[in-house]
């Protein structure tokens, strides 16, 4: 298949750079890199994956030149997959919860989506899913599945596991790259990447601390959009995670307020997860040179 873009990572001449001031001001013995995934409309990684996943599908004739995109979302994905869905002319319809805030719910209707209500229940996933599956056999269309499909850490094998590290000199920069473990897509695609090219990097995989459906913990509501969906994506390969930290939600909203500080970077607290736990790392000698995955950005007042 074709060598694709993302057209949002372009806005940043250099999408990774060294948080000099974080580092000094916490006195951290190493280097904290960031790769700054946040530059498109919604602020966040979903932007670039959203626009990849409707490429990869339409490179493989699974996407038809107009056919509808059916997703079970009604989050931060959704709204990218809407904007990128517009662009490249696809209609889009979104299973969501009938508890859907209504101002979200007038968001997506005025990014063009079409709402489709699933009943509520104790599997309200299950009921998602099996709702999306129907919506897509009766308007014809594509259902994205973007927590199980293979696209989501494909994008991330062909741009953010390459971007990293073409940045970082073939990856000599660093020995861990720490991503938050949302949908799973990123740290598997980055990591069967980078560990495909490399022997020396470890991942590292961070999760919520008050959901730890990755390290077996007690799952519960925490306060890191983004991160910790509660159950183990389909996506997420184990295998090439050498490392899982969880964080704490205040820990990472502090960071996240810290680095907006000392470096200008606009972090979200899921970014400031991963920045908390490349600290946590380094400072327990278990890392000398770590990068971040900001998948997300944020003002704070």
């Amino acid at each position: 298949m074709a060598v694709f873009k993302n057209y949002y990572q372009y806005l940043y001449a250099c999408p990774v750079v060294e948080l000099t001031g974080y580092a000094a001001r916490f006195e951290v013995p190493g280097r904290i890199f960031a790769y700054l995934d946040f530059a498109g409309p919604t602020g966040s990684a979903k932007d670039g994956l959203a626009e990849g996943m409707l490429a990869l599908a339409a490179q493989r004739g699974d996407l038809k030149k107009g056919q509808p995109v059916v997703e079970a979302s009604g989050g931060t994905f959704a709204a990218a997959l809407c904007i990128a869905a517009r662009r490249s002319g696809h209609p889009v319809y979104l299973v969501v919860s009938p508890t859907l805030p209504g101002e979200r719910q007038k968001l997506l209707q005025r990014l063009g989506a079409q709402l489709v209500f699933c009943a509520e229940g104790m599997s309200r996933r299950k009921a998602a899913r099996e709702m999306a599956l129907r919506t897509a056999e009766e308007k014809g269309g594509y259902y994205l599945d973007y927590f199980n499909n293979d696209d989501n850490p494909e994008y991330h094998r062909r741009i953010t596991g390459p971007a990293i590290l073409k940045a970082t000199h073939g990856g000599e920069d660093i020995d861990t790259i720490v991503a938050g473990v949302g949908s799973g897509g990123t740290v598997t695609g980055v990591g069967e990447h980078v560990k495909a090219w490399t022997n020396h990097i470890r991942m590292v995989a961070v999760e919520p601390y008050e959901s730890q459906a990755i390290g077996g913990g007690f799952i519960g509501r925490h306060g890191i959009p983004g991160l910790g969906v509660g159950f183990v994506p389909q996506n997420y390969n184990p295998y090439i995670v050498d490392r899982v930290v969880a964080v704490a939600s205040g820990e990472a909203l502090r960071a996240a307020r810290d680095v907006l500080r000392t470096d200008a970077i606009p972090a979200a607290p899921s970014a400031g997860a991963a920045l908390y736990a490349a600290r946590t790392l380094l400072e327990q000698g278990k890392a000398k040179s770590a990068l971040c995955v900001f998948s997300g950005r944020q003002i704070y007042e």
